[in-house]
């Protein structure tokens, strides 16, 4: 079976339940909910796939609103992976709204699961639909990955709205930490001698911070906020505190960063004889791998969809974030695309201005090509299997 075929024979299921796939987009985009409060919109998503025949294990991974929906008992596993968080201070009344579009994430990954579910049989695989909380906040595919919930996925599909399409996005490895420096107080004018200002530890932080910029690599990032500096100015500050994200593209030489950013923290204390203590705040996201496989199949597929990449591997190096995608990406081969919005409004995650697009015409007519070429790309996989051992083996060698 050929490109083509494949192709036509995906649109031709997509197009009987395309309507469903608009409902999901709609009522997920009127019910934002915060990270791991994602009550309505994960029963929302486990009761539709219950309707359209998948087995569904609720809650799962130890997060109450995460699932998992299967379909299928043999042949490679294809998953597709569900976001359904909003983000905090938008819409009306600047309380919740999704302003990142997973909405849309959620029904074109649904959309795309169902489509297959209807092939399954007829191609000889299984499809699953993982539903994961809280991608904005608490990043929940990194301690699912952790509990085993994608060691038995043969590849995994998400794609993301955005300001233009890639197949190749980059994203970042991340750390956060926090530096937290206790000192002693004292009267800034009467008895400076008798203190310890821990503020002057987080000064010298970030002065050796700035000199480390020159001797790491490129893709790294190093960003960060001083979250507490002193009370008064007249008192020796003896607590002062600051937050950093660390990022690069490789994880193996992120943690060379962050242990060298960990020395200059506790050389700052030494300097200033104030005590440290460093905290994790958040979960360590790992760097998104792409696999040359996966890439060009989805090159092939959105193109035939009308949905053409525009963004090169040197545009996409330059507007790195970092999602917990990444750590699915090193558990099993995994594709990620990112897709633009035809039209005069352009689409900007977390601003205002995304609330009007999500759930706009233009949207839904991009998740159905979106669904349709997901769809394509898993059959075209279980049509080749080989390029499923290829996938896995340049997983191994990028790892």
């Amino acid at each position: 079976m050929n490109r083509k075929e494949i192709q036509e024979l995906v649109e031709e299921v997509e197009r009987k339940e395309a309507a469903d796939f608009e409902d999901v987009n709609h009522y997920i985009f009127l019910h934002p909910e915060l990270g791991l409060q994602e009550y309505l919109s994960a029963k929302y998503l486990v009761d539709f796939m219950e309707r359209k025949g998948f087995t569904v294990t609720a809650p799962y991974a130890d997060f109450e609103t995460a699932f998992r929906a299967e379909y299928g008992t043999k042949g490679p596993l294809f998953a597709f992976l569900a976001e359904y968080d909003a983000l905090p201070g938008y819409g009306k009344n600047k309380e919740n709204g999704h302003a990142c579009g997973h909405n849309w994430i959620a029904s074109t990954a649904a959309g795309a699961a169902v489509v297959l579910a209807r092939l399954a049989d007829q191609f000889g695989f299984r499809v699953a639909l993982i539903g994961t909380p809280a991608e904005e906040t608490y990043g929940a595919k990194v301690e699912m990955a952790r509990r085993g919930a994608f060691d038995d996925v043969d590849v995994a599909f998400q794609a993301h709205l955005s300001h233009a399409t890639s197949t190749c996005s980059v994203a970042l490895a991340m750390d956060a930490r926090i530096f937290e420096y206790k000192g002693i107080a004292s009267h800034s004018a009467g008895a400076p001698w008798n203190g310890i200002n821990a503020l002057d530890a987080v000064q010298l932080m970030y002065a050796g911070i700035n000199a480390l910029r020159q001797h790491v690599k490129p893709d790294v990032r190093i960003h960060g906020i001083v979250t507490e500096g002193g009370q008064a100015a007249n008192i020796v500050p003896d607590k002062a505190s600051c937050l950093f994200y660390i990022r690069s593209e490789n994880r193996s030489y992120l943690d060379t960063v962050i242990a060298r950013v960990e020395n200059v923290a506790k050389g700052a204390a030494m300097m200033t004889r104030a005590k440290l203590k460093i905290k994790k705040p958040e979960l360590p996201m790992d760097n998104l791998i792409n696999l040359p496989v996966l890439q060009e199949l989805a090159d092939a597929y959105f193109e035939a969809n009308g949905v053409k990449p525009t963004v090169t591997p040197e545009m996409a190096a330059q507007a790195a974030g970092s999602t917990d995608v990444g750590n699915v990406s090193h558990v099993c081969p995994t594709s990620y695309v990112e897709v633009g919005l035809d039209g005069p409004d352009i689409f900007f995650a977390h601003e205002e201005s995304a609330l009007k697009l999500v759930d706009s015409p233009e949207a839904r007519r991009k998740m159905h090509q979106t669904i349709c070429a997901m769809a394509g790309m898993a059959v075209d996989l279980a049509v080749r299997p080989e390029q499923i051992e290829t996938a896995k083996k340049q997983l191994q060698d990028k790892k």
